[in-house]
């Protein structure tokens, strides 16, 4: 029986989400070729029918966050990333430093999971992550539109305290520090939104 039109293209979004989970648990240096055929249920040989190497598979795995389990977290954290409004962006901060995005480590962006090894990888690597930090400060941006402040500043602050407070958060979980660390974060990110945010949806969120 001949295989469907898109047999190819869903064999390779297995390895890519297999890949991106292994990657986020375990490091990229820990995880081999062979671990991640075998979790897609796919032997070795068939890996080269889909990437040159290990380090074209990581900027795959990165890169395909976005629109796949980011996609997803996004829509289940109710944000609107079409037309996003300020109210979105209290709700990106809210789940993105959240304890249920801090414990799904297989889940968790790339940002969080992977900045030393990505910092050490090949530049398509880097490319990827760099277009996922680029797509959360744009969310932001537009989610700020009209409102009374510097837009492309206060995004990449959000940004930064999204991405460095889950970072070490994840470094030192199930801490006291990592905890105040979170919050502190999320409490100060959420205090850089203008003032026309829902008030009661802040204080239920810090």
């Amino acid at each position: 029986m001949p295989y469907r039109s898109d047999h190819k293209s869903a064999t390779r979004a297995r390895i890519v989400e297999n890949a991106r989970m292994l990657f986020n648990r375990h490091g990229y240096d820990n995880v081999t070729i062979d671990m991640v055929m075998e979790a897609a249920s796919l032997t070795r040989g068939g890996f080269y029918n889909h990437f040159a190497n290990k380090q074209a598979l990581f900027a795959a795995a990165v890169s395909a966050f976005l629109m796949g389990r980011g996609a997803r977290w996004r829509a289940e954290a109710g944000v609107n990333v079409m037309d996003p409004a300020v109210e979105d962006a209290g709700h990106m901060l809210r789940s993105y430093l959240s304890p249920d995005h801090l414990g799904d480590v297989e889940g968790q962006c790339p940002m969080i999971a992977l900045p030393s090894d990505v910092g050490r990888a090949e530049p398509g690597v880097r490319e990827a992550y760099g277009t996922l930090l680029a797509a959360m400060v744009s969310l932001y941006e537009r989610a700020l539109a009209g409102q009374d402040c510097d837009r492309r500043q206060t995004a990449l602050a959000l940004a930064a305290m999204s991405v460095g407070g889950m970072v070490l958060a994840r470094t030192i979980p199930d801490t006291a520090l990592g905890l105040e660390v979170r919050e502190a974060a999320l409490a100060k990110a959420l205090d850089m939104l203008p003032d026309n945010m829902d008030k009661t949806a802040r204080r239920k969120a810090s």
